[in-house]
């Protein structure tokens, strides 16, 4: 049955179930652990723990971000959006490293009042367990979720996971320095750590936004690039000259991509057609259908006549000497600026 026009709807195939299970898993132990994390501040009064409970609420909020932007992302392509969603996950981890350095500038100034002005920190042994138990919890989170998220090609899931993985960081550094006060009764640590722990946070979230910005402005991607590069190399016939203008890039789950094909001139439009759906039908297969393929095709000029295993042509001017290199430098090369 045909959905409803204009009610956009989502594939539910095997990736996208596990990428909403995982963020669903990420949101509701994110809650847990920062319920666990504020209630170990009300404990202890560490500005170094508060820290670590700011970043739990970045979190939570970029996890619930995050689903919405998977769910959105899986719609197909429609009218209004012809290249599908996918990109909405580069802004999701774009907002999500913004929120990151809001909470860094918070986690200063309470680091930075707690440096000047140190006071006792009831039950911190307490405090520090609770702690513990919390990274250790997160860590195991976070490398789940980095590993679906290169599973599935999810930039959201591993930009979640990454910034789950500086939780722990964050945790350990804190656990770190008040142990020291533990052991030392130097309070002023507690904002020193606090300080400490901002400026990490402040360079993942940076990290976040510059690859974010980078994906929406479909920067070059070199494994991307070498991937298609290697098929198209396996795969090539006799009679295919050439590609060049090769372009790619990701969109979520889905690759888009291309090219120009060289074939001699004198196939038929019909064998020309034909080469063409092959190979979009090859690159689509290789991407387990998330890819969109568009193919321009050139004929062929005598240059070309060195390079060409088609023997019975009638427009030949040199014998067959080799075969062209296929390289991303010469796939993504523009023969017309060089």
């Amino acid at each position: 049955m045909n959905p409803p026009p204009n009610k956009p709807f989502v594939y539910w195939n095997a990736d996208l179930k596990i990428r909403v299970a995982a963020i669903g898993a990420s949101l509701l132990v994110g809650l847990a652990l920062m319920a666990i994390k504020f209630y170990s501040y009300a404990l202890t009064e560490s500005s170094a723990i508060l820290s670590d409970a700011l970043e739990s609420i970045i979190n939570v909020v970029a996890s619930a971000f995050a689903m919405g932007s998977i769910l959105f992302a899986a719609q197909p392509p429609d009218e209004s959006h012809p290249y599908g969603h996918g990109k909405i996950e580069y802004f999701s981890a774009g907002f999500e490293g913004a929120l990151i350095i809001l909470a860094a500038v918070g986690i200063f100034k309470t680091g930075l009042q707690h440096l000047t002005s140190p006071s006792p920190l009831p039950h911190l042994d307490k405090g520090l367990l609770l702690l513990l138990g919390a990274a250790l919890v997160n860590l195991l989170l976070g490398a789940m979720l980095i590993r679906i998220g290169k599973r599935t090609r999810s930039l959201t899931l591993t930009a979640d996971g990454k910034h789950v993985i500086s939780d722990v960081y964050t945790s350990a550094g804190v656990i770190v320095g008040l142990c020291l006060v533990e052991l030392t009764d130097w309070l002023w640590l507690d904002g020193a750590v606090a300080c400490i722990v901002g400026a990490h946070i402040l360079f993942t979230g940076w990290h976040l936004v510059r690859q974010s910005i980078a994906e929406l402005m479909n920067a070059s991607d070199p494994q991307l690039l070498a991937q298609i590069t290697q098929l198209l190399r396996r795969e090539r016939k006799p009679h295919w000259l050439d590609i060049h203008k090769l372009r790619a890039w990701r969109a979520g789950n889905l690759v888009h991509m291309d090219f120009h094909l060289v074939l001699p001139n004198d196939l038929t439009l019909e064998k020309a057609h034909a080469d063409v759906r092959e190979l979009e039908n090859m690159l689509i297969k290789h991407f387990d259908g998330n890819a969109s393929v568009l193919i321009h095709t050139d004929p062929c000029r005598p240059p070309h006549c060195p390079v060409c295993g088609r023997c019975d042509c009638q427009h030949r001017h040199n014998n067959k000497s080799g075969e062209a290199e296929w390289s991303v430098k010469s796939l993504t090369k523009n023969p017309h600026h060089g």
